[in-house]
């Protein structure tokens, strides 16, 4: 694992910047040796050399080059938002300290905080009074129900964040170096992505990363987009919204889906065609509001000019839907895809419902400025390539 120490890996991007020791010393204010200490512990750590030294100087190579990005990277995240709160918070800031501003960002408690780092408490007090004082302001309202972040603490904390993203994401590259698999994948999966389309592409992934981890999140899309901005998230699965929904995602649609109504395999509509004035007074489980699934159902009922049905249960989840429709006389409207899966296993039955239906576009969801690792590029690959292969 790569250092946390961040002036440590200032040291190393400014030996790789200026490729010399003599000359780095002087600008991080250390001794040479000291430089030199720092280089020779990043190297282990990182698996291999960094450098070739030379009569010309000190030159990152191909791994050296790959670890500069990726902590260039990092200080890009983090050096902007710490400059605005001090000159001198770039130099001083701890791995630790923003660490703690993170934990108790999120928890709004010192207490709660130190617990979820494995601190003391007052290691985790200490740790943002030293942020503060350097920033010369408060980073925290206190109020009787708890710490309410500033606006400041909300932007330093998700800069942290992402900066901390690069830096798992260095340890990943370094281990492609000497062909090991680290780190881990974080796919936020949407619910027609869970049932259908995520495991094939799961199931191809694995056959090329064996030994990766990789973690499905699922859960409502506005916070699984949470997830994707603050990079705990690398990518998310599913039904894209048009337009996107914030202006430093990237979407990228795969392939089209539509939706479908449906019924348990022995109900007296399963397989029946039928006008869709006839399904209004009919017990329904739908998706959630907000959801383009929900919004083309909404529509479509319209579009239609039928009264729209007074019954509603909403629901994004499958399973729920499934035993719903088992459970009595209920139907549902899912995605196309879904239904197929489902059908296909004899657990649902199709409703034959006279009309089109748009399509919506089924994609991957990123951050624009996300640099993926060879993993998480392999794993973007595998979708399209699935995805594609719907159209």
């Amino acid at each position: 694992m790569i250092s946390r120490n961040l002036r440590h890996l200032r040291v190393f991007l400014t030996v790789a910047e200026v490729h010399a020791l003599t000359q780095a010393s002087e600008i991080c204010s250390i001794s040479q040796p000291a430089v030199s200490q720092t280089l020779h512990k990043l190297e282990q750590q990182s698996g291999g050399p960094l450098f070739t030294r030379s009569q010309q100087g000190v030159f990152a190579n191909p791994r050296g080059s790959t670890l500069a990005n990726r902590i260039k990277r990092a200080f890009a995240q983090l050096d902007p938002v710490l400059s605005d709160l001090s000159p001198r918070l770039p130099l001083t800031v701890t791995h630790a300290q923003l660490r703690a501003l993170v934990a108790v960002t999120e928890a709004e408690n010192f207490t709660l905080a130190a617990k979820r780092l494995g601190l003391s408490q007052p290691s985790v007090h200490r740790a943002i009074g030293q942020l503060e004082n350097e920033a010369r302001m408060p980073l925290f309202d206190r109020a009787p129900h708890g710490l309410q972040p500033t606006k400041a603490a909300l932007r330093l904390a998700q800069a942290a964040r992402l900066a901390f993203s690069e830096l798992n994401q260095a340890d990943a590259d370094m281990a492609e170096f000497d062909g090991r698999e680290a780190g881990r994948i974080v796919i936020g999966a949407l619910p027609l992505s869970r049932s259908a389309f995520l495991p094939k592409v799961l199931s191809e992934f694995r056959s090329h990363r064996p030994r990766l981890t990789v973690e499905i999140n699922d859960g409502p899309y506005d916070d699984l987009l949470s997830g994707l901005r603050r990079g705990d998230i690398d990518v998310i699965v599913g039904a894209l919204r048009v337009p996107a929904a914030i202006g430093d995602i990237c979407q990228e649609a795969l392939f089209d889906d539509y939706l479908a109504f449906v019924c348990a395999p022995d109900h007296a509509l399963a397989g029946r065609s039928i006008a869709l004035k006839e399904l209004a007074d009919r017990s329904w489980v739908v998706p959630r509001p907000g959801s383009p699934s929900r919004d083309q159902f909404d529509s479509y009922f319209a579009a239609h000019d039928c009264p729209y049905p007074a019954s509603v249960i909403e629901s994004g989840s499958i399973l729920l839907i499934r035993e719903m429709l088992r459970s009595g006389d209920f139907i549902a409207c899912v995605s196309g895809a879904q239904a197929e899966a489902e059908i296909a296993k004899g657990l649902l039955a199709r409703i034959d419902v006279a009309g089109n239906w748009p399509g919506r576009s089924i994609g991957i969801t990123t951050r624009s400025d996300w640099v993926p690792t060879q993993s998480q590029a392999l794993l973007v690959d595998t979708l399209r390539r699935v995805g594609h292969s719907k159209r």
